[in-house]
């Protein structure tokens, strides 16, 4: 475990004993799960010749919504399908097979996990049931062999029931790539590029050249406040750099509606990147307290975002912890 992670952890942790009233008053004590919604249907929209995506809620995990709060995307070769991340639940991969099934008629023969948070994984083993061989970066197995990883399954089981449960598991790659790497199916090149440490370290993108279509991952996250936790910042501001020379035709992001649009919105999660950096490493060097430093940044141009009152407190807490420590450096 990072030694980022580990400050978060013990840091959270204070937090929780100092001040759990603030962080319930957030929805956050539960670790992002708890808001209540109508359950969104799983329909697949075509984006591309032969590439289809789903879309999650803007929301938070609950029961009401399956965990339905990311987003998943498939590419149809001669060979077979290939799909893009795994959703929130056996349950959603077992719906979003059925739609793969409906649309192509074709077998999945890989998933690609951009990275193992919870609302993008815990589909794989119903993938893994139909024979599908799961890829992922190799940095993601120390998450998964994690006591994290393991109290973020038991707490799912608990606080997202019936969708999680004591079936459901934790499913490792079959094949886990150290370096860029690339797969090709059916005609189809999948450029698998390693864009970690950042979200998380094991982030992967997924771009197709044919196409110019990248498979963001939670490097981007569209029209709402990103999930910032144990995140490297500077080196996710540093990845969205490297992506945006690439000028894609659309992106398909981690969460939030499709982008046709992608170089603004992949400057709009970096410059909200840069901003929690700014205004909370101005602090961390003068030693200012966090409410402080809060309460005085301007949050103008991100506050009407989606997820902003539930996610920005947080975000910038912890990347208050995270600049102490690189000022400590």
């Amino acid at each position: 475990m990072s030694g980022v992670w580990r400050g978060w952890a013990r840091a959270v942790s204070a937090v929780v004993r100092r001040s759990s009233r603030c962080l319930a008053a957030m929805g956050l004590a539960a670790g992002w799960v708890g808001a209540v919604g109508a359950a969104q249907p799983l329909k697949a929209e075509a984006v591309a010749d032969r590439v289809w995506f789903v879309q999650g809620e803007a929301a938070l995990g609950s029961p009401a919504n399956r965990n339905f709060i990311s987003n998943a995307a498939f590419v149809a070769t001669r060979d077979g399908v290939v799909v893009i991340d795994a959703l929130g639940s056996p349950a959603l991969a077992e719906a979003l097979l059925a739609e793969i099934d409906r649309v192509t008629g074709l077998p999945v023969t890989h998933v690609i996990v951009t990275h193992y948070h919870a609302d993008h994984v815990y589909g794989l083993q119903a993938f893994k049931a139909r024979g599908a061989q799961v890829i992922a970066h190799a940095a993601g197995r120390e998450y998964l062999n994690s006591d994290t990883a393991a109290l973020r399954l038991e707490a799912s089981r608990r606080e997202l029931a019936p969708w999680i449960d004591a079936d459901t598991r934790l499913v490792a790659a079959d094949r886990w790539v150290e370096d860029d790497t690339v797969l090709e199916l059916g005609g189809e090149r999948f450029e698998i590029r390693h864009a970690g440490p950042s979200h998380t370290p094991e982030d992967v993108v997924v771009f197709l050249p044919r196409l110019r279509v990248l498979f963001a991952g939670d490097l981007v996250f569209r029209a709402r406040i990103p999930f910032v936790g144990q995140a490297d910042s500077r080196r996710w501001i540093a990845a969205l750099d490297a992506l945006i020379p690439l000028r894609p035709a659309l992106v398909v992001p981690g969460h939030g509606p499709l982008s046709r649009e992608p170089v603004p919105d992949l400057e709009l999660t970096r410059d909200y990147l840069l901003h929690l950096r700014r205004a909370m490493g101005d602090a961390a060097r003068e030693l200012e307290l966090f409410e402080e430093a809060y309460a005085r940044a301007d949050w103008s141009r991100f506050e009407r975002l989606p997820l902003f009152g539930l996610a920005n407190r947080i975000n910038a807490y912890n990347t208050y912890l995270l600049m102490e420590q690189e000022a400590g450096r």
